[in-house]
């Protein structure tokens, strides 16, 4: 009896994975990207983009062992084979029908089977409550005393239909809910040997426990998985699921195992072909993972191989859509290298095989996507051959097949897009009725993931229209929609990050940029020829700015960590923030920097400088590069006293009479990449003034003061070459001081490994964690990293390191400090590792270092700063303001290379 073997596929079904989708296709990736997956895919070559891979039954080529009526299993046939076309409304008409048979004639199995299938095209088509409903509908079947009774088709229709139910639990943000069921649908393949279908469920688990920022279990779940799949003797199968095992991989961040194991799958499949062309389906085998070998070097920065793989998947398939989706990724790859020439040459070639492509939603898409990619170009002024008249045409085409095909979701996209079309040529009032026709469709369809964009879009067409006060509405309505969706947009892939910047954190910045709107015309954009006091926005304008900066920066650290586990405060940040500090909110935009001000018992002020975003950033990113000479320049004073004038000079008056003592920074852009303790008034540097600390937002903390008298450090460091890194020969020296001022258990070279910290952690309630050891802030959370003596740490895994403590009953660690981090070369985003590590680690303050600091200066200020902790009762801030102040005041230490790079980030109390 042959054996009968579940297939897996990956589409974009949910509010997760359809969240982005909109979203990849503004980078012209979208949908090329999206179709070429493939990685989850057994057989079928869907694929989806920057969106998390969400894995669901595909309907058996064969029923279980299941028989109806002649009629109803052509019914259930007929299905499948709309359904495998992409035809997924005609697919759900017949199988609804099919269902309906097997009601009347009492086959509660076969009946639930097609119920688990409808749900299937129902979430395909974003119909979410009816896909809700009709799996709702299977499972109760499935547990009926018929349906019980027929125990072995029951597992095997149960395993299917609980892995459905977990990717619908999944697109409704129901991650915890999507855990449990892909366990029990694991449970339930390996009850009836079908390891197949185990093996895709468990690639499903890894997905929500990556969602639920449960890092070390998704890696261990995965590394299940491979090794199943190295003792796989089935060649089709091994091949096939490493290739969903390196996509995983690349949408959970782990990108240098996604292409080690995706090469894997690629010797394997061309050693297969080579042997037995009939035991795989080569070319379909070979294409696909060639184009997910492309999407992985393409996150790697590997241009040149992925455009060679993009190329070999595109000669080496014989179908006409994987060869076109493999030639999109190219074209959006082409754009985003500025190769403009031979970008027009492949979308040329393109643009005449689009219309060979047979009616499917693919067909659909891939036309949304060119014509993405041809905006871009227009974009660019390289529009030669493409008018808008075209890609008109190209849209309009794509609307009337998701017509025909009776998909809302894609109807809503291509409408959308014709209408960031008719904006882009300004073309305002065609803009504005396309764009609402397809908010329309996403609202009837309760699609926020994709309704916050037309809603945005609204927004830009009206203010271009002038209509400010409408325009603000729409932003607001689309911020909020944002808000209530933010778990399910969070960006499994990394390559969503780019996604973010352009379709996500736009929408904040913009709405600030309304909210603070000048209440006068004149100068650029609206701007004052000079800097003045001015009426101000209303309170609530600035709370609600102040608001949406507030969620940007949690936006910002979700979509770093691809994760959605982090919550702010219920508290309101007026009464966090009434301490003896100010909290100050530079806001960079295009063309002025506002600043936004709160004090103690006072309403919010605000001030705006005429400046545009290009000039802040530049002169931000000469700071830092004079701040970190080993000597002190005059342009570096310059540098530093200009953004002094920015942010501070307007306000001093007010500092200086609500008398606080500690100025806290929610610091946007590259401000977050230079030290405010060096910003100079033209005499003193502000850490000669005020005590600094720095938060990503005050919703993520709970300030409260450090006791002295409960004071207990664990202590790691090296003080030898390691992985690369040189010897830090003051290590011991700094150690040592830090025990003859606190009580301290010391993990020191071989002794201090990751395993060693673990064990310590869980051991003892220690109050702080200094790691006295190299590491590195970046972008990117697999380079953000502390190194031990067995290995990097890097961010993940040190949050459950340290997080450990909460679930032994231990507390959170008061104080992290790392005393010899820097933050990546070339990394103008590198900070945000920094605010990373800081909220990830579950620390209530970090200490650590934007650069790497002189050895022995570092070990006197460090010194320094546990002697204040220790000895006064003073607040973080002020200890670490009194032990820059040291070397500042030392002849041989003055430099601001040498004091300004550590910073307090978090709790300043």
């Amino acid at each position: 009896m042959a054996r009968k073997r579940s297939v897996f596929f990956r589409r974009g079904l949910s509010v997760l994975t359809y969240g982005f989708l909109a979203a990849s296709l503004a980078l012209g990736i979208g949908l090329s990207q999206s179709r070429a997956e493939l990685g989850s895919v057994l057989t079928n070559s869907q694929f989806s983009s920057k969106e998390g891979l969400t894995l669901v039954a595909h309907p058996p080529a064969v029923n279980p062992t299941l028989q109806g009526t002649t009629d109803t299993s052509q019914l259930v046939q007929q299905g499948r084979e709309l359904y495998q076309a992409e035809r997924f409304s005609e697919a759900a008409k017949v199988w609804r029908q099919a269902a309906e048979a097997y009601q009347a004639q009492k086959d509660e199995l076969n009946q639930a089977m097609l119920l688990s299938y409808l749900s299937l095209a129902y979430q395909q088509l974003g119909q979410l409550p009816a896909a809700s409903e009709a799996i709702t509908s299977s499972l109760k079947l499935l547990h009926t005393e018929q349906g019980k009774n027929n125990t072995s088709n029951r597992s095997q229709i149960l395993a299917q239909a609980l892995n459905t139910q977990g990717s619908l639990q999944l697109a409704l943000g129901q991650a915890e809910q999507a855990v449990t069921t892909w366990q029990r649908a694991a449970s339930s393949y390996a009850q009836v040997g079908d390891e197949e279908g185990r093996m895709g469920s468990l690639i499903n688990l890894a997905q929500a426990q990556q969602v639920l920022g449960l890092y070390l279990p998704a890696r261990k779940t995965l590394a299940s998985v491979e090794q199943a799949l190295q003792n796989q003797q089935d060649l089709q199968i091994k091949a096939t699921g490493l290739r969903s095992l390196g996509n995983i991989l690349q949408s959970i961040g782990e990108i240098d195992q996604s292409r080690r194991v995706l090469e894997q799958s690629l010797a394997i499949a061309r050693s297969a072909r080579n042997a037995n062309a009939q035991q795989l389906q080569s070319s379909q085998d070979l294409s696909a993972t060639l184009l997910s070998l492309g999407n992985t070097a393409r996150l790697q920065k590997d241009t040149k191989a992925a455009l060679t793989y993009y190329q070999q998947a595109a000669t080496q398939s014989a179908s006409p859509t994987v060869q076109i989706q493999s030639q999109l990724n190219q074209l959006s790859l082409l754009l985003d290298a500025e190769r403009w020439s031979d970008a027009q040459t492949l979308a040329s070639l393109i643009q005449r095989q689009i219309t060979n492509l047979p009616l499917s939603q693919t067909a659909v898409y891939t036309q949304i996507n060119f014509a993405q990619s041809l905006l871009k170009m227009g974009k660019r002024g390289d529009i030669e051959k493409f008018d808008p008249l075209k890609i008109a045409q190209l849209l309009a085409t794509a609307i009337q097949q998701a017509k025909n095909l009776g998909d809302s979701r894609a109807e809503s996209y291509a409408q959308g897009n014709l209408g960031k079309l008719y904006e882009q040529t300004q073309q305002w009032s065609d803009a504005q009725k396309l764009t609402e026709q397809a908010l329309l469709l996403a609202q009837a369809m309760n699609a926020s993931d994709i309704t916050y964009q037309w809603q945005w879009q609204l927004g830009r067409i009206l203010k271009a229209k002038g209509e400010i006060e409408p325009a603000t509405d729409a932003y607001k309505v689309a911020f909020n929609t944002l808000q209530s969706v933010r778990k399910n947009l969070v960006a499994i892939n990394r390559d969503v990050q780019f996604s973010f910047r352009e379709s996500v954190e736009p929408v904040y910045r913009q709405l600030v940029d309304l909210l603070l709107q000048p209440p006068y015309q004149g100068g650029a954009g609206g701007v004052p020829s000079q800097s003045r006091v001015r009426e101000e926005p209303s309170q609530a304008n600035l709370k609600q700015a102040r608001d949406v900066i507030e969620s940007l920066q949690l936006a910002e650290l979700d979509n770093f960590f691809r994760t959605a586990c982090l919550e702010g405060q219920a508290v309101a940040i007026d009464q966090i923030a009434q301490t003896e500090a100010a909290v100050i909110y530079p806001i960079i935009l295009e063309d002025r920097l506002d600043v936004i001000l709160s004090l103690p018992q006072q309403p919010l002020h605000h001030y705006a400088i005429p400046v545009s975003r290009q000039k802040v950033e530049d002169v931000l990113a000469q700071l830092r590069i004079n701040l970190e000479k080993p000597y002190t320049t005059p342009e570096g004073k310059s540098l530093a006293q200009q953004v002094y004038d920015w942010l501070l000079r307007p306000i001093e008056a007010n500092l200086a009479q609500s008398q606080v003592k500690t100025l806290v920074f929610v610091l946007d852009g590259g401000l977050r990449n230079v030290p405010m303790a060096a910003l100079y008034d033209g005499k003193h540097y502000l850490v000669e003034k005020y005590a600094i600390a720095l938060t990503p937002g005050l919703r993520l903390l709970n300030p409260k003061p450090l006791k002295q008298e409960k004071l207990k450090a664990l202590l790691g460091g090296l003080t030898e070459q390691r992985h690369g890194f040189i010897a830090l020969l003051n290590v011991n020296r700094e150690l040592d001081e830090i025990k003859s001022e606190v009580p301290s258990l010391v993990l020191l070279n071989q002794s201090f490994t990751s395993s060693a910290l673990q064990n310590e952690l869980d051991a003892v309630p220690f109050t702080i964690v200094h790691l006295a050891t190299h590491g590195q802030f970046s972008s990117d959370p697999e380079k953000t990293f502390i190194l031990a003596w067995d290995k990097p740490i890097n961010v993940n895994e040190l949050k459950d390191l340290l997080r450990s403590k909460d679930e032994t009953g231990l507390g959170a660690i008061e104080l992290l400090v790392l005393s010899a981090c820097e933050t990546a070369e070339g990394d103008k985003r590198a900070a945000l590792g920094l605010a990373g590590v800081a909220v990830q680690a579950g620390a209530r303050s970090t200490l650590a270092s934007l650069w790497t600091v002189d050895d022995e200066s570092g070990t006197r200020l460090i010194s320094q700063f546990y002697r204040e902790l220790a000895t006064r009762t003073v607040t973080k801030a002020e200890a670490l303001r009194q032990a820059q102040l040291s070397l500042l005041r030392d002849p041989d230490y003055r430099y601001p290379a040498l004091w300004a790079p550590y910073v307090i980030v978090g709790n300043w109390l």
